[in-house]
């Protein structure tokens, strides 16, 4: 059973277990270093005639601590594939026009002083610069003329022309003061602070010329945080434009609306104004009669399952399809003939693509084993595109057959590479958690696993909470990286996980530690019963809210010789400070009735339980969960002379993105690990300590 996983993602591929298969051949175990060499791919978008795909491929180069994007086309009669846009330029969010023919997509290039967008005919020729607007142009989509395309640009709604948007961003750069205000929330996002621009959606000619603004005029502002190609979709006449609007005006309630906006000059009219939780995704159906979104429908619960909704335009009338499918459905792909939705679905432990009937309601699995995102469909439906991906294969291009799901590669961007790879194996486990409950668990075993050794362990707890682990390949906490280091990794998807049903979900709600704590040592001890695990060396870590959950068992009986506590949410009261923080919580604030969330479940009331010895990173650019946490976690460690080491990045968020920071993580965490639970070190020396510790 241990290769079964493995010999199940090169089958997903059509692939063999045979040498013909780069994974599978005798080679190096998966490092660090060697992962950051891997090209990662992304977005795909098939041609709508079918003959052609694109995909984003991203190299990292280590040497300048930063990674480029390119733009790749694929011929899809024989898998033939070239650069489409310069090596030297960063392209991403590409697009095809209507009639095949071009693709507009995003670049900074010359003397752009902001991104912009660039069509480039697929004939050949070099890319032609549509915008040039100082605040910069994201999300581009063709309108059906293929003469035009649609763009979003974050501009001062207050000024007339680009001229005044220019003359006012210099002005904000070359300010002798620093000073922000801000007058209701939120104030920041993700790693960056807000301002008081407002997201706006412009039409502009492939020819170039003026952009026509589209939403300023109307008084609509898409969301403030990171609007995007999902925020609106174009009706296939061309005529009517779909938008999300975050109809809140308070700041702290938020409630993303579809909105309907007629180009002729009518009024925009709220489609959605009945339901106070979000509403997102727009798309359109090919025929223009339906519009597709998404609905959740508990407000304050991200969580929440997201069902497909279905509106008939013509009618009037809307509907929720698979309303029994107990899995959320969001970025709905048509059909050809406006009957059926593809969509890619998170279910228990593993992406699959599911196509949903209209008529019937019925939902249909497409793929099985192994992941697969991103999917992509020509104007007929002949040609579904994918990216196939699992805990040993990092995202590749495939076609998959719509009838049976089976998957024939397309790129090979990664196998030479791969071909000097030893990955170890991985299977799917369940054990009895809490309340009697089955979990499920991917444990990933060390090239070269003899059951009859025992061998530490490593047990990642995931982020979300409900952001269940699938079958991929996870760039930024790597298991196949940790087993180099001679652990057996495992994540288990504890209670509140994604995936696993509307119920499980929300099991935590309100209460974050109960279950998930109790998942954990029981999965503990369904490793310290097996033979093959040392029970004296184990070890568990995790960033956000498996931070979180390491912080917690800091205060609490647990098995483990050490923790790894990155992003970690420490005090929920100092959460607050979070990018999301002044949002009106579900359940009530810490100052009403909210104490059982905040008093009975924040870590740091556990302090005077604290003797693990604790890894804390941090990065100073999180705005999900603030710095100060890392440091309130620390300082409280060392106050009780607790073995600790803070990591600190001044230049990284949430996320540990930057080349050389990663290598860095890793191998800090790799030095930490060694330290208590054995297993290899770093070949090369940690830089020493800001302030050592005897």
């Amino acid at each position: 059973m241990l290769r079964s996983f493995l010999a199940t993602a090169l089958l997903a591929t059509g692939l063999s277990l045979s040498a013909a298969h780069p994974a599978l051949a005798q080679g190096q175990p998966l490092t660090a270093e060697t992962m950051w060499e891997l090209k990662r791919l992304s977005n795909p978008a098939v041609s709508p005639d079918g003959r052609h795909t694109l995909v984003q491929v991203s190299t990292s180069d280590k040497d300048k601590d930063r990674s480029r994007n390119r733009i790749w086309l694929f011929d899809n009669s024989d898998n033939s594939s070239r650069p489409l846009t310069a090596e030297d330029s960063d392209s991403s969010q590409a697009v095809w026009a209507p009639d095949s023919r071009s693709i507009a997509f995003v670049s900074r290039r010359g003397e752009d002083e902001a991104a912009q967008v660039y069509v480039i005919s697929l004939d050949g020729g070099e890319a032609r610069r549509v915008t040039s607007v100082p605040t910069g142009a994201s999300a581009p989509k063709w309108f059906p003329d293929s003469r035009h395309v649609a763009f979003l640009s974050r501009v001062w709604a207050d000024l007339d022309d680009w001229e005044a948007q220019g003359k006012r961003q210099k002005e904000r750069s070359d300010a002798k003061t620093s000073a922000k205000t801000w007058d209701s929330a939120p104030v920041r996002h993700w790693d960056r602070w807000l301002d008081d621009r407002e997201t706006h959606l412009y039409r502009v000619s492939v020819d170039g010329g003026e952009p026509e603004a589209i939403t300023l005029p109307r008084g609509l502002a898409l969301p403030a945080q990171d609007a995007g190609a999902g925020h609106y979709d174009i009706a296939p006449d061309g005529r009517e434009v779909a938008l999300v609007i975050n109809t809140d005006e308070s700041g702290v309630a938020p409630n993303p609306d579809i909105y309907v906006l007629p180009l002729d000059g009518g009024e925009p009219r709220n489609i959605t104004p009945d339901n106070p939780a979000p509403d997102t995704g727009p798309r359109y159906s090919p025929d223009g009669r339906y519009l597709a979104y998404s609905q959740q429908q508990i407000v304050g619960f991200y969580a929440d399952r997201a069902r497909l909704m279905v509106k008939d335009r013509r009618a009037g009338s809307r509907r929720v399809v698979a309303d029994e499918f107990d899995r959320s459905i969001g970025d709905p792909l048509w059909s050809a003939d406006s009957r059926s939705i593809t969509a890619a679905i998170n279910d228990a432990g593993t992406v699959r693509l599911y196509r949903f009937d209209l008529g019937s309601g019925r939902e249909s699995a497409i793929t099985g084993d192994t992941s697969f995102g991103s999917p992509s469909m020509s104007r007929d439906g002949r040609v579904l595109v994918a990216l196939n991906e699992s805990f040993v294969l990092p995202p590749t291009l495939v076609r998959v057959d719509p009838r049976n799901g089976r998957a024939t590669p397309m790129s090979t961007f990664n196998d030479e590479l791969l071909a000097t790879i030893d990955f170890g194996t991985y299977e799917s486990v369940t054990y009895t958690g809490a309340n009697g409950a089955q979990i499920q668990m991917w444990v990933s075993y060390p090239s070269g696993f003899d059951r009859s050794r025992e061998y530490p362990l490593y047990l990642l707890l995931h982020g979300g909470p409900h952001n269940g682990i699938t079958d991929g390949f996870h760039w930024r906490w790597n298991a196949q990286v940790f087993n180099t280091w001679g652990y057996v990794t495992a994540w288990h998807n504890f209670h509140g996980s994604s995936g696993f049903g509307q119920e499980f979900t929300d099991a935590i709600t309100n209460d974050w530690a109960t279950l998930p704590y109790e998942d954990t040592i029981r999965a503990a001890e369904w490793f310290a019963a097996q033979p093959w695990i040392d029970s004296e060396r184990m070890a568990a870590g995790g960033g956000s809210y498996g931070g979180y959950l390491a912080s917690l068992l800091l205060g609490r009986e647990h098995p483990f010789q050490t923790l790894v506590a990155h992003a970690a949410v420490y005090n929920h009261y100092s959460q607050m400070a979070a990018d999301f923080g002044a949002t009106l919580r579900r359940f009530g604030e810490f100052w009403a009735d909210g104490e059982r969330f905040f008093r009975d479940t924040s870590p740091h009331y556990g302090a005077a339980n604290f003797d693990t010895p604790t890894l804390v990173i941090h990065g100073e650019l999180d705005y999900r969960v603030p710095v100060n946490h890392g440091v309130e976690l620390f300082n409280t460690l060392q106050n009780r002379g607790v073995r600790s080491r803070f990591v600190y990045y001044p230049d990284e968020n949430h996320w540990i993105l930057k080349h050389n920071n990663s290598l860095h993580w890793y191998r800090e965490k790799q030095a930490w690990l060694a330290e208590f639970i054995g297993g290899q070190a770093p070949e090369d020396p940690l830089p020493a300590s800001a302030n050592p510790v005897e």
